[in-house]
């Protein structure tokens, strides 16, 4: 056969193949090309673009500038790809459609404008079968540009938050083609169906088909729509058919009962059973024109204001946690599998809710919540503050709508919200007639935001997120608009005292008693460098974050009309206005930003999961240091977490005891010493053994530093504080500080810095240290130090002293989420000291007229040789002002 014969039989097969499909849609993330900036005067479609980077979807322009210091991009990128259109696409619906772009969206087809979508976290589709160019050849090329434009703007949500505004096309794209009668997919990017239960019961439920359908062509069509439920296992349930006539060039709305479902199979996060629902368009001939598969869970659930949540008639208390959809090295532009393992991540975490914050996120969230058992809540970005003007309303209306119509037919979303913190950072000056008339504004918009929600889906319930303001929300009537009033708090980080968090929710009980409330936000930073074994209230030790849990656990737990909580939040993630420890990173997830649980995490596993469990807590700290007792030892307390009623624990086979378990967990005194230290844990249940291992890498400082057995090797330092540091990637402990003793080493004079007027922590700060990475050791310090002393033995070191001055002129603003943090104005001190190692000087005039710059970090290592027992004084002279010392290395050499 010839090859032109052999093409036009492959054509012909292809052709007769599409023309026989419904719906066809199909992903176009590969082969796009990208630049970052406008081009004034270029006209879509136009211009030399063979310079521009070649790249694929999902795609951020910020997944490099957002940990920098210097600002990331918010403004303009374009995108430009080809398409490439089979002729038989002529006749049909052609449709691009994009499952997220940030924040403002302009597509061009072939250098005309296609359509343009405003908001950053919903989907948008466009019609483009009339800017298409369809050719007599098997295809033909059409050019696509998408201009977006994520630069700040008052008239699109969010205008403020506490994460980082990413620009780019960073879901994925699709090209869709349907025939001329298909399911409708012009109401706000929707697929045209919706299944309703407006009746469920352990004995039977009752399914509704509600949808529309599209007729393009300029005749009248009779059609026939068949909706049929098949179980999990694929086996037709129930099928109804009904006949419809659509006239030309419309769209026809349709609504099917089917019978009811009898002896369901309910849907929990339990037993997450999924029905699904196939929903077909046969023309006359009894071709299909149209296909949609969407899936049913049968369930029925309630919330109540005096005794919680109800999930198909039996109490549910909701624990779970939120999500931001963020990745480190990736930014928002994530692969499914990134979303889907974040799912799975909470649900083994023993959690069974899950708040999507703070703005709809990709669809296989929701896929993998319906499939594993999560229930949730969404919310749209309307956050910290409004903007009074229509054009406002307007685009938070049309999030609203959706977000709602796209993500209906999830069984796991039991709540619609639409506003959060939205009253922290109000507009004008406080308590003046302005700033009254804005939170009356406020309340105008959560109204219509609510009446719309309940039209538009009367099955789920609102709600509204709020900061621990009671009388602020309560006053301005923003807690009598929503069925359901989200409280964020922090009673014990932000606010001083744990106590504050169990008598707000008391209050609210009191004086809402017809409001269901659920603790939407709850959390402290768990920064998994920083160990304390007397956690205190903002120093981000992973031992203070697991303290805060275990109390707000608790409190959550024994008040049966608190509905639930979920804590802020599953994983760390980007938030480049966070200048702290951490920089550009929110650090209370209870997983880190590559997916690592922390402590907490499997405290909370010990107590939701209802599967035997043990784990040996701290497991990842697997670097830790200690000064030597007499018997060559240094005792630590380990956790390990369990459901299991006693607890056994190794130490390097040796079993050091057992303890029963209380309130999840057991605490061992474990005598560490240099080097290896494996642990196992074990616990007994009817005759089965379940065991945990964790080993960690002990640096022990001899008790003598001129112990000849356990010789010194190496000393980190952190002055001014009572913290354990450890640098992973150097494999490097850093004590906390300590006074001398003779034999030993520490320091001599001086006083912990910290910041005046904090309101949060006690010592250091909590400022982004510039050129280092190791800000925790820079960001505290001793004030007024007079010598260092360490008494080693004979020999060559290398001492390096860090320093960084905490201090700088002018005002320091606060982040608006640090609630109770406000703005300080700083006086930089005028301070200037020599110093002087073993009484030679090594430096003269060190201050802030030369290498201490305000919040930067400086460091100076010398070379040291110790002769005639003298071991190592570190002397500091002050000239002018108090000396400082942030950290010290000494190390031997020999």
């Amino acid at each position: 056969m010839k090859r032109h014969a052999i093409l036009s039989v492959i054509m012909l097969c292809c052709i007769t193949f599409l023309c026989a499909q419904p719906t066809l849609k199909q992903t176009i993330n590969s082969n796009w090309q990208f630049h970052k900036g406008n081009f004034p005067g270029t006209t879509p479609g136009k211009g030399d673009t063979s310079n521009w980077d070649k790249i694929s979807l999902p795609h951020t322009w910020n997944t490099t500038d957002i940990n920098q210091d210097t600002g990331y991009y918010r403004g303009i990128g374009w995108y430009k790809k080809t398409i490439y259109i089979p002729a038989s696409f002529q006749g049909k619906s052609v449709y691009l459609y994009f499952e997220g772009a940030n924040q403002v969206a302009d597509v061009f087809v072939n250098g005309q404008l296609a359509g343009k979508h405003t908001g950053g976290y919903t989907a948008f589709s466009f019609n483009i079968s009339k800017l298409l160019n369809y050719g007599k050849e098997p295809l033909t090329a059409n050019e696509i540009w998408v201009k977006i434009d994520n630069r700040y703007n008052d008239n699109v949500p969010p205008l403020t938050a506490d994460f980082t505004f990413f620009g780019g096309i960073y879901r994925d794209a699709y090209l869709i083609s349907a025939n001329s009668v298909h399911f409708n997919m012009d109401s706000c990017a929707a697929n045209g169906i919706r299944i309703k239960t407006p009746q469920v019961s352990n004995s039977e439920a009752a399914v509704t088909v509600d949808g529309a359908v599209t007729n393009v062509t300029s005749e009248k069509q009779d059609v026939k729509i068949v909706s049929a439920v098949f179980d999990a296992d694929g086996r037709l349930i129930k099928e109804t058919s009904s006949a419809l006539k659509l006239p030309a060039n419309s769209t026809t709305a349709f609504l099917q009962q089917v019978s009811p479902v009898l002896n369901p199979h309910l849907w929990s996060p339990d037993d997450p059973y999924l029905y699904h629902v196939v929903s077909s368009i046969y023309d006359k001939a009894g071709n299909l024109l149209d296909k949609s598969s969407n899936p049913l869970g049968l369930r029925w659930f309630r919330f109540d204001a005096a005794t919680g949540f109800y999930l198909n008639g039996k109490p549910v208390k909701l624990i779970g946690a939120n999500r931001h959809q963020d990745y480190k090295g990736l930014g928002n532009a994530v692969p499914d599998a990134i979303h889907e393992g974040d799912i799975k991540l909470l649900k083994d975490m023993g959690a069974n809710f899950i708040r999507i914050s703070h703005y709809p996120q990709d669809p296989a969230v929701l896929e993998a919540c319906d499939r594993l058992g999560l229930m949730a809540s969404m919310e749209i970005p309307i956050v910290n503050r409004i903007t009074q003007s229509d054009t406002f309303t307007q685009n938070c209306k049309k999030m609203q709508l959706e977000m709602i119509r796209q993500n209906f037919n999830h069984p796991s979303l039991i709540i619609w919200a639409y506003m959060n913190e939205v009253l922290l950072v109000p507009r004008y000056q406080h308590d003046s007639p302005e700033q009254q008339k804005y939170f009356g504004d406020v309340a105008k918009l959560a109204a219509t935001l609510d009446s719309l929600t309940r039209k538009e889906d009367s099955s789920r319930y609102t709600m509204i997120s709020c900061h621990g303001d009671f009388d602020r929300y309560d006053k301005a009537g923003i807690t009598r608009i929503p069925q359901i009033i989200g409280w964020n708090l922090y009673y014990g980080w932000y606010a001083p005292d744990f106590e504050g968090f169990g008598q707000f929710l008391d209050r609210h009980h009191r004086e809402l008693p017809d409001k269901p409330l659920i603790v939407t936000e709850y959390g402290t930073d768990g920064d998994t460098r920083l160990h304390s074994f007397e956690p205190e209230r903002f120093d981000k030790t992973i031992e203070y974050q697991t303290l805060f849990h275990k109390k707000y656990l608790k409190d959550i737990m024994d008040r049966p009309f608190v509905s639930g909580g979920a804590m802020w939040c599953l994983v760390d993630f980007n938030s480049y206005n966070r200048i702290d420890a951490a920089p550009h990173t929110n650090t209370k997830g209870v997983a880190t930003d590559t997916r690592i649980p922390k402590d907490v995490y499997y405290y909370y596993q010990a107590n939701l999961l209802k599967r035997p469990f043990i784990k040996i807590g701290s497991r990842n700290w697997t670097v830790r240091g200690g000064i030597a007792n007499e018997t060559g030892e240094n005792i630590q307390p380990v956790e390990v977490y369990s459901n299991l009623p006693e607890v056994s624990l190794w130490l390097n086979g040796k079993l050091l005891g057992e303890q029963p378990v209380k309130d999840k967990v057991a605490i061992f005194s474990v005598p560490f010493k240099d080097g290896r230290n494996q642990l196992k844990a074990s616990a007994t249940l009817q005759v089965i053994n379940y065991e945990d291992f964790a080993a960690i890498n002990f640096k022990l400082q001899p008790v003598s530093l001129k112990d000849t057995v356990n010789r010194f090797k190496e000393l980190n330092v952190s002055l001014g504080d009572t913290r354990f540091y450890t640098d992973d990637q150097l494999q490097q402990i850093w004590l906390p500080e300590k006074p001398y003793t003779p034999g030993s080493w520490g320091y001599i004079g001086g006083r912990v810095f910290s910041m005046k007027g904090s309101t949060l922590q006690k010592a250091g700060t909590n400022k982004n240290i510039l050129g280092t990475d190791q800000d925790p050791v820079y960001a505290t310090q001793r004030v007024g130090i007079d010598d260092f002393k360490l008494d080693v033995p004979d020999g060559k070191y290398e001492v390096n002293l860090l320093f960084a001055e905490l201090l700088s002129r002018g005002e320091r603003q606060s982040l608006a989420n640090n609630l109770g943090n406000a703005g300080q104005k700083e006086e930089a001190p005028n301070r200037s000291f020599d110093i002087f190692i073993n009484g030679d000087q090594v430096a003269e005039g060190l201050g802030d007229d030369n290498y201490l710059e305000p919040e930067r970090a400086y460091s100076v290592r010398y070379t040291v040789a110790v002769t005639g027992g003298t071991g190592i004084d570190i002397h500091f002279k002050a000239l002018k002002g108090e000396s400082i010392l942030n950290g010290l290395q000494v190390k031997k050499i020999f």
